[in-house]
């Protein structure tokens, strides 16, 4: 965002992109727009221009993939920003589908947006020990490079067959894990 003109934040549903991108417009003074609400998507649908040109200041559109018709829109707003020197970190925006599929973005925003592709919670990232993550570790090969104390294995078995969706991890009965 402080480069870049557009920063999609691609990735599954239910891996917190939407939380992600809430906090982020917390943080700084960021307007929070989702494409979920009906009278927003409806707006945005009807007159993608006139919609991106009443946005001011930097921007979250969540939901992206709902509004196809905004990607040439933001590529004006976007282009427009740049001969005043004012582009980067205009648009944040989210989407669940592969939004690269859709032809609008793949030709409109190239050389304008940074996609960052958000994963689930990794086992480093569940645990609280960001330079050791376990999954890494049993598939990388070299089982020499880290010793696993006996004690864990139980705990590793867990957190493998709790996979590393917020919502399921969150869920602390397995039973309740598996219904998700």
């Amino acid at each position: 965002l402080t480069d870049t003109p557009v920063v999609l934040l691609n990735g599954a549903r239910q891996t917190g992109k939407s939380t992600l991108a809430q906090s982020l417009s917390e943080t700084v003074s960021r307007r929070y727009l989702t494409l979920d609400d009906h009278t927003t998507l409806a707006a945005a649908r009807t007159d993608p221009v006139g919609f991106i040109g009443a946005l001011a200041g930097p921007v979250t559109i969540d939901e992206i993939q709902r509004a196809p018709e905004l990607f040439l829109a933001i590529k004006a707003a976007v282009d427009d920003a740049r001969l005043h020197g004012q582009a980067a970190g205009r648009f944040l925006l989210t989407g669940s589908a592969n939004v690269m599929l859709l032809p609008a973005l793949a030709e409109s925003l190239a050389g304008r947006m940074e996609i960052v592709s958000l994963l689930p919670l990794s086992c480093a990232e569940r645990g609280g020990d960001p330079l050791f993550n376990r999954v890494d570790w049993l598939f990388d090969g070299d089982l020499s490079v880290h010793s696993l104390p006996p004690c864990d294995r139980g705990l590793l078995i867990g957190e493998l067959l709790a996979g590393g969706f917020p919502e399921a991890v969150a869920r602390s009965a397995p039973h309740r894990r598996d219904a998700w």
